[in-house]
This record gives C-alpha cells, sequence and structure tokens, in this order.
C-alpha cells in the first residue's frame, strides 16, 4: 500500500534559483489513484515516467509546480474502483483499469473484441488512443463518468494461457476453469467444456494455488511481477494479443478549474506516457519470458494451425461489439474497420477477419 505526498524537488530546486518571485509561481494540488500496487508496471511508471515529465514541462516557463499525492494499493479504493473513484472526486487522476467496467466503456473494449491480430503493445496502444480521438464514442464514454479522457494504454504485449496442469496443446485446455479479467473470458467459448472465472490479476496467484482455477490468461511480465511459475508452472504461448486495459483520466470538475497550461502539460504527457508505457511491455516481454523459465517453468508454443482453429471456434465478438454499438447510433462498424486497418498498416493481420461474419 503507498499513500504519500510528494512535491517535485526539481521543481523546487528551480524556483529556488529563479529571479522571479514565489507569488508568481502557482502549486497546483493533484491527489492520483490506483487500486493495484505500486509494484505493477503502470503504476510505478507513473510515478517513475509521467509525474517526473510533467513536472519537467511545467517547470520551463515557471508559472506551476504540482503537489502530487499518490494513493495506491487500495489506500482509497480497489482495483475495480478507480472510474468510480474519480467520478466522484475521490481522486483528481486516476488509472482506470478499463475491462472491468465493458457495460459502461463498451467503446474500450475494441482491442480485447479481435484477438490473435497483433501482440507488439505499442502498435496497438497507438491504434486504439487514435481511434478514441477520430471517434467520440470513447470520449463520450468517460465523459458520462463524469471525466475527462487523456490517453489508453497497453501494458501487456500479449496474453498467454498459465496452467498448473502439464498442457501440450489447445486441445488440454478443454475441460479448464481459467481465471481472467474481462471480455478475453469469451475466447475459451471455443474450446470445449472450458469455463471462464472472473477475476482481479492480484487475485490469479491464489485462485492457481487453492485450486479454483486450472488456468489463468495474463501475460509474461505480470507473471513475473505476481510470482506466477510458483502455481502455473506452465504458459501455452498462444498470443491471443495485446489489449488495452489502462486509461489515464482526469475528474471533470477537476479538470475544468486547471489552467490551461497544466491541461495542455498533461495531455501532452499522457500521449508519451501511453508510448513509453507499451515500449517498456515490449522490452519487457522476452526477459520476463526467460525469467519464467528460469523460475521453474515451461513454455509450449501453439502452432499457427492451432491458433487459427482456436480463432474460427470462438463467437465473432468483434461483430457482436460493432452491432451493439451500432444499436445505441454510435459507429460500431466503422471503429472496428478503421481499428484493423491501422493494424494491417502497420504490418499485422489476424488470422481470422473480425470484420466478416
Amino acid at each position: 500500500m503507498i499513500n504519500w505526498t510528494r512535491r517535485s524537488l526539481f521543481c523546487a530546486a528551480l524556483a529556488s534559483m529563479t529571479a522571479l518571485p514565489v507569488a508568481a509561481q502557482e502549486t497546483v494540488s493533484a491527489v492520483v489513484i490506483d487500486g493495484y500496487p505500486d509494484r505493477a508496471l503502470w503504476v510505478k511508471e507513473f510515478t517513475n515516467f509521467f509525474i517526473p515529465e510533467v513536472d519537467r514541462r511545467l517547470a520551463e516557463n515557471g508559472n506551476y509546480v504540482m503537489n502530487w499525492q499518490e494513493n495506491y494499493g487500495g489506500s482509497i479504493v480497489k482495483p475495480k474502483g478507480v472510474l468510480e473513484g474519480i467520478q466522484l472526486g475521490l481522486g483528481d487522476i486516476g488509472i482506470v483499469t478499463t475491462i472491468f467496467h465493458s457495460s459502461k466503456l463498451p467503446s474500450q473494449g475494441l482491442a480485447a473484441v479481435t484477438p490473435l491480430v497483433s501482440s507488439d503493445a505499442r502498435v496497438v496502444a497507438k491504434a486504439v488512443d487514435e481511434i478514441a480521438r477520430e471517434f467520440p464514442a470513447m470520449q463520450n464514454e468517460f465523459a458520462a463518468q463524469n471525466q475527462v479522457y487523456l490517453a489508453t494504454g497497453v501494458v501487456l504485449n500479449s496474453y498467454q494461457i498459465f496452467s498448473a496442469k502439464e498442457v501440450s496443446g489447445v486441445s488440454d485446455l478443454e475441460g479448464f476453469k481459467v481465471a481472467g479479467a474481462g471480455m478475453n473470458l469469451r475466447y475459451l467459448e471455443g474450446i470445449k467444456d472450458a469455463a471462464g472465472v472472473r477475476g482481479g490479476l492480484t487475485d490469479f496467484y491464489n485462485m492457481l494455488q487453492t485450486g479454483l482455477v486450472d488456468a489463468g490468461m495474463l501475460w509474461p511480465e505480470a507473471a513475473a511481477t505476481f510470482k506466477i511459475s510458483e502455481v502455473a508452472p506452465y504458459m501455452l504461448r498462444a498470443d491471443l494479443g495485446a489489449v488495452n486495459s489502462k486509461t489515464v483520466t482526469v475528474n471533470q470538475d477537476y479538470w475544468n478549474a486547471l489552467p490551461d497550461e497544466v491541461k495542455e502539460t498533461l495531455q501532452a504527457v499522457a500521449i508519451d506516457y501511453r508510448d513509453h508505457l507499451s515500449g517498456i511491455a515490449m522490452d519487457r516481454a522476452a526477459a520476463a519470458e526467460a525469467a519464467y523459465v528460469a523460475a521453474g517453468g515451461t513454455i509450449i508454443d501453439v502452432s499457427d494451425e492451432d491458433r487459427a482453429a482456436w480463432a474460427a471456434a470462438m463467437p465473432n465478438i468483434a461483430q457482436e461489439w460493432a452491432n451493439t454499438l451500432n444499436d445505441k447510433g454510435e459507429p460500431g462498424t466503422q471503429m472496428l474497420e478503421a481499428y484493423l486497418g491501422k493494424l494491417e498498416a502497420a504490418g499485422f493481420v489476424g488470422v481470422r477477419d473480425w470484420t466478416q461474419p
């Protein structure tokens, strides 16, 4: 758990050296919340990258200095409570785990409903964020929750299956209970008698250890961080794909009171944080897999034929997603086609065309 206040030493030092009067520099307080612990990648990089970068850019003009109050690990909200916490003003800025809120934030499910296309977190993060800026649906959904959308982040290079039982291929997952966090549970519908069990990342270790589930769907970096190899020593590398699951948002009332310079800085740094985070996710993926093996884990590769067969057996959740938005008057079909077009332009074509019925 973390609950602490800091003021940038860099900005303070700079302010002490300037000839401007102290009154010329205004302090802006910001309460940051996330229910996940500070060791989670996106939380750690919010502390190590986002906050110092905002401080650095504001210091260039010297008009404002931030007073950051960071609250993580359940000190204010649990992992599923960030959206409501920002809505109610319990925090000013938060990292919303969007996969927990498919009914309130359906547009954020875009990458999740198009599995087996791209395992490049950088490409997926950029494409989803561009869709959010080109189509109003995503930002409108956050506005309905009294929040301003800043940027979408991707923290995983690809979902894989981590199993407590020995597996050699997709068919071995038949009859399995698999932990997942959201839309990815739908991927199991193409596997005979497999059942998804909803849970959060911080719950997966205990769910596997106690036998509540046979496997968990998560990504290698998280598996290393949360020591999943201890309870799930088999990883089925299916490369289900990168999925956006983190969005930086700001309470609308707080946002309205911010100076324009601070708003512009937060917006710009959020995009850089998006790219920084996805870059780290990719850099750490291979190292995390190596760490998993070094800790006693075994990695089994899924063949291209099995991946194609698995995709074909899934319900077309992309079409379901698009039709749900279409029925609400949103351009779901256009968003889906535009998103897949961006991935294709970046060199990624899935084993199944999700735009087709």
